[in-house]
Parts: structure tokens; sequence; C-alpha cells
């Protein structure tokens, strides 16, 4: 399957109908559920999906959705097995913010063919913000071409966004004490982050581990911005696997390599 400006519109419209039918009406006014591994889900999570599922579904019929309830073994098999095309979808990123009532979430929706993320759409349906990139095309915030802004600030005026939860404890600590930065925010939607990357609204980020709906979509809307990531490994965040995968990124090349050689050097 290929993306062209149309087919773009066309999903833009659909993810934009469907969270302001299915989540924002839910929005501080739902009970969340805890599942096996301590996370949250809401009813908003499970109708934003079957939403999404049944309109996708009645445009494009053969191409398969990957969701998030699916055992390890089956996501993987979809992406082994679908290289034509298979929708990887996450219904409400940031969960605990909508159960909250903190008003930052957003949907995130990728096209996954021949092993290779081709399209990428994140929603923020507080803000009314779509962002969304074409591989080899460019991103756009709605509908406006996203293009990296040089910037002449060092990094130590940096603002970092930093998930210090789920980074190696040591780490953590050491940015923490002595950050290279000026400060740091943490807002909750793994999603969004990227999207704030790629708009030049934060600096630098750090995430410790992100599964692969949270970063399908946003990593290629970062890259087509400009923008650029790797892992703690040093390797590409997306690999075709179901792995969590931990994220170094900045918009800006020379951030970008201040920020990873540093982080890289606690990482040793």
């Amino acid at each position: 399957m290929k993306i062209d400006q149309q087919t773009l519109k066309q999903l833009e419209e659909l993810i934009r109908h469907a969270a302001k039918e299915e989540l924002l009406p839910r929005f501080q006014k739902i009970e969340r559920e805890f599942k096996d591994d301590g996370s949250i889900v809401t009813e908003a999570d499970h109708a934003m999906q079957a939403r999404i599922i049944t309109e996708l579904e009645k445009l494009w019929p053969v191409i398969p959705l990957l969701g998030e309830e699916m055992t390890p073994a089956e996501q993987q098999a979809l992406i082994d097995e679908n290289t034509d095309g298979l929708w990887i979808l996450d219904p409400l990123d940031g969960t605990s913010n909508f159960s909250s009532g903190i008003p930052c979430f957003s949907v995130s929706l990728a096209l996954l063919v021949d092993h290779q993320i081709q399209f990428g759409l994140i929603y923020d349906p507080n803000h009314d913000e779509c962002f969304s990139a074409i591989a080899a095309e460019g991103a756009w915030l709605n509908g406006e071409k996203l293009a990296q802004t040089p910037t002449s600030l060092p990094l130590s005026k940096c603002i970092a966004q930093l998930d210090f939860k789920r980074l190696p404890k040591k780490m953590a600590a050491e940015i923490a004490s002595n950050p290279p930065y000026t400060s740091q925010r943490s807002f909750g939607s793994g999603a969004l982050d990227w999207c704030w990357v790629a708009a030049g609204r934060v600096h630098i980020y750090l995430h410790g581990q992100q599964k692969l709906w949270d970063y399908s979509a946003g990593q290629l809307i970062l890259r087509e911005a400009g923008g650029h990531c790797c892992s703690l490994d040093s390797d590409t965040v997306f690999r075709g696997k179901m792995e969590p995968r931990s994220v170094i990124a900045a918009l800006d090349t020379q951030h970008y390599d201040e920020w990873k050689t540093y982080v890289l050097g606690l990482a040793e």
C-alpha cells in the first residue's frame, strides 16, 4: 500500500473524527482498570480501538492491524508475515493522564510495509494538532511542513524531555544531579514526545523504554522533519521487533551529536 497526500488527508480526518467522538466525551468521566503488567486501561482505549479498526477495515479490508491486547507472539507473527501492509495502533497514548484528568494524550497510527514504517500519524485532540509523515516525503503539522529550524543554543541552554522512570538507575541519578541542559520536562505521552521534538518545542529527548506503538509513528515524524535518533545500544530505534526500545533524540544535528555523546558516555 502506498500513502499519497489524498490518503493522508483521509486518514487524518478519520482519526480526528474518531478521537472527538470516542475520546473527548469520555475524558474525566471514566473509570480506570489495571492490566496484569500494572498499566492502566479505560473504556476509552477499547472504544477508540474498536472505532478505528472498523473504519480502517471499511477502507482497506486486506490490511490487518496490530493491537496492544494481542499476545507478543501474535504481534510478532503479524509483523513477520504481512509485508504488504500492517497498521500499528495506539488508540490512547497517555492513558494515565487521560484517566487522571490531565489533558495530554494522543492517538498514534503507523503503517508498516515491507518491514519499514512508511507512514505515521499522531493526533492530539486537546489542541487539535495532527502530526503526520510519509517516508521520504516529509512531515507535517496540520498540513504545514515541519522543517528543522537552525538554533544557536548551546546544550547547556536546551530544554530536555526525559522519562527518568525507565532509565538505568545509575544513569538517571547522574543526569538528575549533574544535568548538561537548563531544564527538563516529562509530559506522559510518549507519542507526543516525538512530535514536540520534531516541532522544536523541546531540544533533546531521552526515554529508557518505549513499546512498538509508542515509537513507530513518532520516529518517522522526527526523521522526516530532519531530526535524529538512536537507542542506548547505538542502533536504530525501529527494528521490526516487539522488544521495547530506548531513545536518544534531537532535532538539531549539533544538539544530537553532543547529547548522544553525553548519554552514551554514561551508559558505558
